[in-house]
Order: structure tokens, then C-alpha cells, then sequence
């Protein structure tokens, strides 16, 4: 059944169909105009708080505003006055986070100088205070843009960007990635060029790297004599070398310049759920495909959507998910009026329903979609009030996502503990990711036990009452346990 959400929007009421099954709540501003409102990226604390960055044009500046639970925070303004930032509609500043440990990445402008570089700023508190930027790029006369950030299972940050050598030729992308938090990081490596020994990567395509256990793959928008299709380079050891790459793209789009969109990605068991955008077609339109990280095969390339009447375009899509939940947003123009689309499912084994919600209906660029144990939160670049938006909904979580997981399906012992705890499956899971947070619900510890192992050093904690949080890929357990 339809369920029909009247938003009042800048004095015009509009109808908008929940087909997903989604209960929205109404649309509102982060802040004022005043902050600006460049391309929002987003990301989520331990507790599904909301994380967001965003640009603005006028003074290079980039934002930063929490979710307190029933509001935005102030916005934060990231670069000290010594650093302005790139940030347009199309690109700008990435976050990512890990508990409570958030990551904004940014590019010091102008951009076209080898002595301008990628910086970090870290929280450790959730957001509520941020470092000093700490340089990522070590990459003596070369320059780079574009940077992009995930963080492995340990909670430390990988962070990748578009390198050219002096002349700004040679296109291509590198990771570089951190053992200490953010504090120091490796020479980078490189991670694109696996169409041929000819290519080069988009250089005015963003891209995007994702992460899951020891997997990471590095998405971008490939250049092999005009073909502009996508492709990832893999890593299996953490992003410490990127070993193998393969085309997640199959349209060829042959186009001879650059159409300055890139791809975004979720890895999910042995898949990589990547979406783009491509004009292989008559109009450029949006994709979802699915690729086997261990053998590089296609799975599926699908558009988005079936035919829309009056569509012109669509672009930049944004994918997230949290265990068996999925969601994909993108901008698509329909009769001249830019729309943002939202396809959902709470099972990603059952596929992504046949028709879509729409979160806002007019003069939106650029969105997000973060999803976390039941909420799910939107955020886009309005056009009209010229602000960071956001909307918030609530889902059912699919039986095998549930938190409440039948007793005995894991198993955490001793309890009370001393110096280590077992967390063992009734499944024989190969990979679980552990968190470990006070009564409060902070993160004091982050581990992946990888290749079936089930032991975790807890001797550096103090004595006390703790919760541990075990993810897998669609199942999601807490339990508190006592440190003595």
C-alpha cells in the first residue's frame, strides 16, 4: 500500500510516495545558507548518529555538523585560516568514521601546486573536537587532488586521491593508509591502471575506496583512449598493495571529455555493490552492478530505473548499507525539475523493489545515505534554499538482521574475564568485526578476528562493566560482559 508524506517545502505542498516501506519523517535544514551547502558526504557514530561535511565556495571553507538525536549541531568549521579547501557541487571533502573515531579528508587549494597536499583532521570524541590537519601525501614534486577515505577494521584510516606527475600527466590513483590513527602514513601505492599499460584514469572523476576486513577496493572512472568506463583496483592485504583490478562496467561510454562524475561502492561477504553514472545511452543515467572480488566476473549491470517519461538525466549516485539493508540515492532531472530518488531494501538477497521513493522533488545536485540498525538518514545539496537538507526514516531490520539474534547463535566467554575473551559461531563465520564500548556507549576498542580466529586482548582494560558489539555481513549482536 501507498503511504503519501506531505512535506511543506518553502510554501508548496507536495506529495511523496513511500513505495519502500520506509516511515519518513519531514525534511528540514542542517543549518542556514550562511555555511554554504557543496556536496554533503556522510558517515555514522557507534550510535547511528549522523556525520556530516559539506563545502562552501565563496571562502574554500568545509563544515562539519553531528546529529545530537533530536537536532544538527552548530556547524564546525575544519580548515584553520591558513588552508582553503577544493570543494564545488560535483566534489570536495570525504568523511568516514569507525565507532567514534571520525576521518575528514581535503585537498588544499589551488589545487594545480605540488606544495599544496592532502590533509586529515581526526575526532576521537564523535565529533565534538577535531585535530589540527596532518598531512597525508608524501609525493615530492607531484600533485594530487580528489581525496577519498574508509577505515579498515582496526579503525584506522585508508586514505586514497589522484596523482599527476609535475606536469600533471600520468593520472592515476594511490592509497596511502595509516597503522596510528591518522598520525603518520605509508608511501602511497598505486591502485588504478589495470585496463592497459595506455591508460589513465578520468582526471576530472572523483572516485571512491571501500573497505571490508581485509579487503579494500579503490573505485574509479578508468580512461583508455576515450573509454570511460569503471573499474577497481583490489587489495586483500589491508591496502597495503593493490595486486589485481578488474572492469565493473560494461557499457564502454566512449567520450572525449571528462563527465566529472565518479563511482561510489559497498563490499558485502565475496561482492562489490558499485554504482556510477554513464552516457553510453542517449541520456546518461544511473547504474547498479555487481562484481565477485575473488574472481573479477560480472555478476549484474543494471540501470537504476525502468524507462521514466520526461527524463533528461541522472547522476552521481551514493550507495550505503548496514547488514542486509541497502540504499542507493542519486539526482535525476524529470520534466527540467532535478528529483532525488531513493531505492531501499532492508534484504539485499531479495533485491531492490521494481519503484523508488522520492525525498525531495525539486532543484537538488548532490546526496548521501547512510543506514544504521534501523534508521536511515538522507542528506542533499538543495538548490532552492541553498542549504545542507537532510530527512530521517525508520525501517523494519530483515530477520536475519535483527539485533535480538537467537541465543546460541554466538557464544563470548569467560564472563567475567581477565585478559582475553573467546567469541565463537554456531555458524563457523571466518570474519567477524568487534567493537567493545563503556556503559556510555564509547568505543574503547576495535578489533577483526580474520581466518576463523576467536580470541581478543582485552588485559589493556580497565576494570569494569563493557558491552561487545559483534557485526557479520547481515547480523549485528551485543552482550555486556565484566572485565576483573
Amino acid at each position: 500500500m501507498k503511504k503519501l508524506i506531505t512535506l511543506f517545502f518553502i510554501g508548496i505542498t507536495m506529495m511523496v510516495s513511500a513505495q519502500s516501506g520506509i516511515t519518513w519523517g519531514a525534511s528540514a535544514n542542517i543549518t542556514s545558507n550562511t555555511y554554504g551547502n557543496m556536496q554533503p558526504r556522510m558517515a555514522m557514530d557507534a550510535n547511528g548518529n549522523a556525520l556530516v561535511v559539506w563545502g562552501r565556495m565563496s571562502d574554500e571553507s568545509v563544515f562539519f555538523s553531528r546529529w545530537t538525536g533530536t537536532s544538527f549541531s552548530t556547524p564546525m568549521k575544519l580548515n584553520p585560516s591558513w588552508m582553503t579547501v577544493a570543494t564545488a557541487s560535483w566534489m570536495g571533502p570525504d568523511i568516514a568514521s569507525n565507532g567514534y573515531t571520525v576521518y575528514v579528508v581535503m585537498k588544499r587549494t589551488p589545487e594545480a601546486m605540488d606544495t599544496n597536499h592532502i590533509y586529515i583532521v581526526r575526532s576521537m570524541d564523535g565529533g565534538m573536537s577535531f585535530s589540527a590537519p596532518i598531512q597525508v601525501d608524501n609525493i615530492a614534486d607531484s600533485m594530487s587532488q580528489f581525496p577519498t577515505v574508509t577505515v579498515d577494521a582496526s579503525g584506522n584510516p585508508i586514505v586514497a586521491f589522484m596523482k599527476f606527475n609535475s606536469a600533471f600527466l600520468e593520472s592515476r590513483w594511490v592509497v596511502a593508509k595509516s597503522t596510528d590513527y591518522g598520525n603518520t602514513f605509508s608511501i602511497d601505492v598505486k591502485a588504478s591502471g589495470w585496463s592497459g599499460d595506455s591508460s589513465e584514469v578520468c582526471d576530472c572523476c572523483p572516485g571512491a575506496i571501500v573497505s571490508s576486513g581485509n579487503t579494500t577496493s579503490m573505485l574509479y572512472r578508468d580512461n583508455l583512449s576515450n573509454v570511460r568506463d569503471i573499474w577497481t583496483g583490489i587489495s586483500t592485504n589491508n591496502a597495503s598493495a593493490f595486486n589485481s583490478g578488474f572492469k565493473v562496467d560494461n557499457n564502454n561510454w566512449m567520450i572525449s571529455s571528462c563527465p566529472a562524475s565518479g563511482p561510489d561502492g559497498v563490499i558485502v561477504g565475496d561482492t562489490l555493490y558499485s554504482v556510477f553514472m554513464s552516457g553510453s545511452s542517449s541520456n546518461t543515467l544511473s547504474y547498479l552492478s555487481k562484481s565477485s572480488i575473488s574472481t573479477g566476473a560480472f555478476n549484474t549491470v543494471n540501470k537504476l530505473t525502468p524507462t521514466i517519461a520526461g527524463l533528461n538525466e541522472q547522476n552521481y549516485p551514493r550507495i550505503a548499507n548496514d547488514g542486509a539493508a541497502m540504499a542507493i540515492v542519486w539526482e535525476q532531472t524529470v520534466g527540467g525539475n532535478a528529483q532525488l530518488p531513493l531505492l531501499f531494501t532492508n534484504n539485499m538477497t531479495n533485491g531492490f523493489p521494481a519503484t523508488y521513493d522520492t525525498i525531495d522533488l525539486d532543484n537538488i545536485t548532490n546526496a548521501d545515505v547512510a543506514l544504521h540498525n534501523g534508521s536511515i538518514m538522507v542528506v542533499w545539496q538543495d538548490g532552492n534554499t541553498r542549504t545542507v537538507r537532510y530527512r530521517k526514516g525508520t525501517y523494519t531490520l530483515a530477520p536475519s538482521a535483527v539485533n535480538d539474534i537467537t541465543e546460541g547463535t554466538f557464544s563470548i566467554f569467560p564472563n567475567p574475564a581477565t585478559n582475553s575473551l573467546h567469541v565463537q559461531s554456531s555458524f563457523g563465520l571466518s570474519s567477524m568485526d568487534i567493537v567493545i564500548t563503556d556503559l556510555l556507549g564509547k568505543s574503547i576498542m576495535t578489533q577483526s578476528l580474520l581466518n576463523g580466529a576467536d580470541l581478543i586482548d582485552i588485559s589493556s582494560l580497565n576494570d569494569g562493566v563493557y558491552f561487545i558489539q559483534v557485526k557479520t555481513d547481515n547480523q549485528f549482536f551485543t552482550q555486556k560482559f565484566m572485565k576483573q
